[in-house]
């Protein structure tokens, strides 16, 4: 009778295990719920590199292969403009190569690292779905747009609508300019300095072109004092503007210093000398010929200043000094 049990048991687990040997394995795992980390992703037009979260597949069974579909203007549902498609030329390192502060201290130097690619100002990554815009960015048109996600699996596809939002959206002041210092004093001919009201700094993007600040002085009343003049001059051994130009000669003209400076940031790095680290400042003065002080005369006129571009393009950066006004000439 117990031979008889072992048998029966023994023939009931054949079966058990042939039931399932036949059974279909399942080939993988893909989540109805992957999704970024944020799906309202925004694109600052212009900026050298603004990169998307990954997609997280929220346990989905690797590898995977997303396709961005049916990409359309959130309010009219259109297909978005050609400008997320169009290639446009954009100035970037070379595979491999990085910019070093220390040695490339000539324009020769750094476009020896740098070259001109075509490259639409949007690209998908396939694998990671993580979006990267570019500097071509800047020719996107403002708006909000919305894209529905296929995702492809061991598993299968599966098709996400409305999977995220990107936002296209100018940059801040704060995200392309950083005030870093401003002060001022009036000083008299024996060199006794008075305080005076700090300078007002301001920045305008005028171009998403080149990469030029054009440095404006100003009195209270917005007019520019004159460096071809001599109106504006140096302080002795203390940096000045073309202390932090690595690349182009600061031009004078006669409401403006300009310089070229090849690479975002500027200044790339803080000035400094074997004694002092300056940071970023900037140091001039305004002879007293030129200027007169509100209720401190027959002083001469000492801005500080420091600030730093954050981003490629043309940009006018005032220094507004608000209790100072230019004298006619």
């Amino acid at each position: 009778m117990k031979i008889r049990s072992i048998k029966i048991a023994s023939a009931l687990a054949l079966v058990i295990m042939g039931a399932i040997a036949c059974k279909k394995i399942d080939k993988g795992f893909l989540s109805d719920t992957i999704r970024y980390k944020d799906n309202d992703i925004y694109a600052k037009r212009g900026m050298t590199l603004t990169l998307s979260d990954r997609i997280n597949a929220d346990g989905s069974t690797p590898p995977f292969e997303f396709e961005m579909i049916n990409f359309r203007d959130v309010l009219t549902g259109a297909p978005v403009p050609e400008e997320f498609y169009k290639k446009y030329e954009i100035t970037t390192f070379k595979n491999g190569m990085t910019f070093n502060a220390a040695t490339d201290t000539t324009v020769a130097l750094l476009n020896a690292k740098r070259e001109t690619v075509l490259r639409a100002p949007m690209e998908f990554n396939p694998i990671s779905g993580q979006l990267a815009f570019n500097r071509a960015s800047a020719y996107l048109p403002l708006g909000v747009y919305v894209f529905d996600l296929k995702a492809t699996n061991s598993f299968g596809t599966k098709t996400y609508p409305s999977f995220a939002r990107i936002n296209v959206i100018e940059p801040s002041i704060e995200d392309v300019f950083q005030i870093t210092y401003q002060a001022a004093s009036g000083s008299s001919d024996a060199e006794a300095f008075t305080t005076i009201k700090p300078p007002r700094l301001t920045c305008t993007k005028i171009s998403n072109d080149g990469a030029r600040v054009i440095l404006k002085i100003t009195d209270k009343n917005g007019v520019a004092f004159n460096p071809a003049n001599g109106e504006v001059v140096k302080r002795g051994d203390r940096p000045t503007f073309e202390s932090h130009a690595k690349f182009n000669p600061v031009l004078p003209t006669d409401t403006a210093l300009i310089c070229d400076y090849e690479v975002a940031p500027f200044p790339l790095v803080k000035y400094i000398t074997p004694t002092t680290d300056w940071g970023y400042l900037i140091y001039y003065r305004i002879p007293k010929r030129f200027a007169s002080i509100d209720g401190v005369p027959n002083n001469n006129v000492n801005p500080v200043f420091g600030f730093r571009v954050l981003m490629e393009g043309t940009y006018v950066v005032e220094v507004k000094l608000t209790d100072v006004t230019r004298l006619p000439q």
